[in-house]
């Protein structure tokens, strides 16, 4: 399966057809950044600021320079559900990214601070699919019957550009500013908690820095499932049973620096942690 395809369009997307070498203009100077470690410029001056569907193919050849071989997609990120997190950057609607294997890590873990750039935190629910949704209404009610089981996650963002200077096509450019991710262990059946109910309080060296609840992520991390499962349909890349799928943020995300150790508290859901190891040192993507 491809990372994504940019076939669809989109409501916000401009009709503006975007060159094929500016597209990959674009994608090289991303992957570029990610490679050296050296945030880069802003790609809107190539794509425009709002051409969703130029950005998406961005998006897709900018996954591709980075395929080793060895990453595999597992899932999908929904970003920019929270009003905060929207006001954070400058957006105003979702965007979504590809979740790749090496991107992955579990309850506890020390990340490196090399592989990431200008790292921020957020809190979410992840989804572990046991249906495809690639049929239907892929509704609400379609979707939760799809979820197997839900777990508390730390999402990384990182943009790869300079000083998250974006518009909405830069973000999305930039696989929806993914950087890394952390599941707790702690599964749950539906059937066990409300996703809408949650409440949830993020702290960092100690000190809480980000507090909120299901019903800031889209109103329900369910209604955001849903918009994914629609997007990446028309996109060309439904979502398939066995992804993991980070519903986006129930609070305002807030920057990491290194050595720092973060906490995720999800009602219901429990805890999940992860610390950052205090070097900056940054490693070339080979």
């Amino acid at each position: 399966m491809s990372a994504t395809t940019a076939h669809g369009d989109n409501s916000s997307a401009t009709s503006t057809n975007i060159d094929d070498q500016l597209v990959a203009e674009a994608a090289a100077r991303l992957a570029g950044a990610m490679r050296t470690g050296r945030p880069c410029a802003a790609v809107r001056d190539l794509i425009g600021p709002d051409n969703v569907a130029a950005a998406y193919r961005v998006q897709e050849q900018l996954n591709a320079l980075l395929d080793d071989g060895r990453r595999t997609v597992i899932g999908r990120k929904i970003g920019a559900t929270s009003a905060a997190v929207q006001q954070q950057l400058g957006v105003d609607q979702p965007d979504f990214g590809v979740l790749f294997s090496d991107m992955a890590f579990t309850d506890g873990a020390t990340i490196p601070m090399g592989r990431l750039l200008q790292p921020k935190a957020e809190a979410e629910v992840a989804f572990r699919l046991v249906e495809d949704l690639a049929t239907g209404s892929l509704d609400v009610a379609q979707c939760r019957a799809a979820v197997g089981e839900a777990v508390a996650a730390i999402e990384i963002v990182d943009s790869r550009i300079r000083e998250w200077d974006i518009s909405f096509a830069d973000t999305v450019a930039d696989n929806a500013s993914s950087g890394v991710f952390v599941l707790g262990d702690r599964w749950r059946l539906l059937s066990e908690f409300e996703p809408v109910d949650v409440t949830m309080s993020m702290s960092i060296d100690g000190t809480v820095v980000s507090s909120g609840s299901g019903a800031d992520c889209l109103g329900d991390p369910l209604n955001a499932l849903s918009w994914l499962a629609r997007r990446a349909r028309e996109f060309g890349n439904p979502l398939e049973a066995g992804q993991i799928i980070l519903s986006g943020a129930l609070g305002p995300m807030r920057p990491l620096h290194p050595g720092a150790q973060i906490t995720v508290t999800i009602g219901g859901l429990g805890d999940v942690s992860a610390s950052f190891t205090p070097d900056l040192e940054v490693t070339e993507h080979e």
